[in-house]
């Protein structure tokens, strides 16, 4: 039987104190180690929370499944801003190609099966978060979308 232990770490940045080191201290590992793991798979997430499963087995062998951070953190980064509106206003833009990419990110974790449809998600993460689309609402954005408009940017890969 396994132990598995979930945390939310910042990328590149875990250290071996809080949440990590008490929860894998009494699993009789090298903390150390581990946390250097997470660091090194991580550290393309630099600036974002990143979900983060450590897999310990009866051999104490260790297994690390790295998530995806959320699509509005990948959303800040992109907009280049700290944080989304707490109200009606408008904090930052992005553009549709910036909103395929997030998508792309995400697809493994998304519940659509197209392209089109992720990125129409990560659209209503803009919509909740204030940040328009090409200098538009992110809801003009997405019936723009089902209408056809951008269709030549949604190349499936």
């Amino acid at each position: 039987m396994a132990d598995v232990i979930e945390v939310l770490v910042p990328g590149g940045k875990a250290s071996p104190g809080p949440p990590i080191g008490p929860a894998l201290g009494p699993l009789g590992i090298n903390i150390k180690a581990v946390v250097d793991d997470i660091n090194a798979q991580t550290a393309s997430y630099n600036g974002m929370q990143v979900p983060v499963k450590v897999i310990v087995d009866d051999k104490k062998n260790v297994t690390l499944e790295v998530g995806i951070p959320p699509a509005s953190a990948l959303v800040l980064i992109e907009a280049g801003i700290e944080k989304g509106s707490s109200g009606e206003g408008t904090v930052g833009n992005i553009t549709v190609a910036q909103a395929i990419k997030i998508a792309k990110m995400k697809r493994q974790s998304s519940l659509s099966y197209e392209l089109k449809k992720t990125v129409k998600e990560v659209l209503g993460t803009c919509v909740s978060m204030g940040v328009t689309v090409d200098e538009k609402p992110a809801k003009d954005v997405q019936k723009a979308i089902d209408a056809g408009e951008y269709a030549d940017l949604f190349t499936e890969t």
